[in-house]
């Protein structure tokens, strides 16, 4: 099964105080993978400065405007969901492994 990556924003950070109260200033995000067996994610956050111009109440943004805001503030999307990729893959496949000590016989 092919990767299936979803980008979510989990919480929204407002200046109380510029001109609107509610001026969204930091979005926290998480992009998820998953394999259909294993699942891996990211977490951070992008801050923007104040609008210019068009302003958005807060009650009326959506999940794909702040996500689109995200990904034109430093966010890149593709590196990211490689990054959960390479998680993917590493849970797959491990890496690094931890045998039992060739000393202990292993309890029954």
């Amino acid at each position: 099964m092919a990767n299936v990556y979803t980008w979510t924003i989990t919480a929204m950070d407002c200046s109380t105080t510029e001109t609107n109260p509610d001026t969204v200033i930091t979005a926290h995000w998480t992009c998820a993978g998953t394999n259909g067996t294993y699942n891996a994610s990211v977490y951070s956050t992008c801050s923007f400065a104040p609008p210019e111009g068009t302003f958005t109440p807060y009650a009326d943004l959506t999940q794909e405007q702040v996500l689109g805001w995200c990904w034109a503030n430093g966010v890149d999307k593709d590196t990211t969901e490689a990054a959960v990729g390479n998680q993917l893959a590493n849970l797959v496949n491990p890496p690094v492994v931890t045998p039992p000590l060739p000393w202990v016989t292993p309890a029954v």
